[in-house]
């Protein structure tokens, strides 16, 4: 089997067409299913199924694709890294970063980075669970940071926990029960859920019900902080965030955070990348940052006492 022979596949993935895959690839359509027929007849199976409208990817082809977009994608990694080193070109990594992780991590990481490798370009890029870890098993990412679903990363991924983020309970300043003490005193709000559901921003895993309490009422559903920030402050609604989220941006948009004595749960950032085929160098260093700026603020909070 040989490179061609993946881009061959990814090709017909792609178009629906020998014709059309063959145009793209630059060579005529006989040379194309000649390498076609040889790859089938090495696996021993079909792996594209022909029709009238064009060919799709048999079961077996589609299996193949799957495996060979990462091969493609660490082949173009490894080129990019050696043209790196031999002509100090430029290489990007990519991060998918949660609201916690970009205001804790990323600043302080990213600068630590890029004063010993201004070579790098460090593309930063909103993304929470589950799409967070698609996005890493398909190569768009090269790692993320930020909350695991309840269930883990899953074996084809390596996740670290790197820090823990204090929770903390938010309303508009005029909310009716924005003295509230207790999680019992919130009964009967609205709640506005942030990321996905089970997540850190979902009120639902605060412990209402552990307490005999109704469950929470969301009234909004919200895929980003950025929307939370434009819609909670008009509406007569809660909100669980991050206090380093809260600290940076709630009291200049009119928001109070409630002192709830129940304890809240954390949010846990971690750090995943996926499990087989190597780091290239600079995402190993980029990684290596941001442990290393998680490790100076645990230092830092372990410093001083609690809130």
């Amino acid at each position: 089997m040989r490179l061609q022979h993946l881009h061959l596949l990814l090709t017909l993935a792609r178009t629906g067409s020998l014709s059309a895959s063959a145009q793209a690839l630059n060579v005529t359509q006989p040379a194309l299913t000649k390498s076609l027929k040889q790859l089938e007849e090495e696996l021993g199976t079909a792996l594209v199924v022909r029709s009238p409208k064009g060919v799709r990817l048999a079961p077996a082809g589609e299996l193949l694709a799957a495996r060979a977009a990462n091969v493609v994608r660490e082949i173009e990694r490894a080129r990019e890294e050696v043209a790196w080193f031999s002509r100090n070109e430029r290489t990007t990594v990519t991060v998918g970063v949660s609201p916690a992780a970009a205001l804790l991590l990323a600043p302080g990481a990213i600068s630590r980075f890029q004063a010993r490798w201004p070579g790098v370009t460090v593309r930063l890029t909103d993304a929470l669970y589950p799409k967070a870890q698609e996005r890493l098993r398909s190569g768009e990412l090269d790692m993320a940071l930020g909350p695991l679903p309840a269930v883990g990363a899953g074996h084809d991924l390596r996740a670290i926990s790197l820090l823990h983020s204090a929770s903390v309970i938010v309303a508009p300043r005029n909310h009716p029960q924005r003295r509230a003490r207790r999680l019992r005193d919130l009964d009967g709000a609205g709640w506005v859920l942030t990321g996905p559901r089970l997540g850190p921003g979902d009120p639902t895993h605060l412990g209402f019900e552990q307490q005999g309490l109704a469950p929470p009422l969301v009234t909004l559903e919200c895929d980003s902080f950025s929307i939370l920030l434009a819609m909670l402050p008009t509406l007569g609604a809660l909100a669980v965030v991050p206090r380093h989220f809260f600290d940076r941006h709630g009291p200049q948009i009119g928001l109070v955070a409630l002192d709830i004595a129940d304890p809240l749960p954390p949010t846990v950032i971690h750090l995943t990348t996926r499990a087989e085929g190597p780091l290239t160098l600079p995402t190993q260093r980029l990684r290596d940052a941001f442990e290393q700026e998680a490790r100076d603020i645990q230092a830092a909070q372990s410093a001083v006492p609690a809130r």
